[in-house]
């Protein structure tokens, strides 16, 4: 078990994720229920990394589209 600092820090150390903050963890792990099962410890949110490794490779990411590089409209 990993808490979601220490899983942010290793998923990028491990070349998994190119970035990703424990706060996007907390976020996914809010929004998508196929997200590994998150313990509660201490104050800390903890994940079994064994289950996150797999989930965080097969995951298919969106990236939002860069609204500050389109051009504005004149008028």
């Amino acid at each position: 078990m990993v808490s979601f600092r220490e899983l942010a820090r290793r998923l990028v150390s491990d070349g998994i994720v190119e970035t990703i903050s424990h706060q996007r963890l907390s976020k996914i792990a809010q929004e998508d229920p196929a997200f590994p099962p998150v313990r509660r410890v201490g104050r800390s949110n903890a994940v079994d990394y064994r289950l996150a490794v797999p989930y965080f490779r097969d995951r298919v990411t969106r990236p939002g589209r860069r609204t500050d590089l389109e051009q504005k409209p004149e008028g």
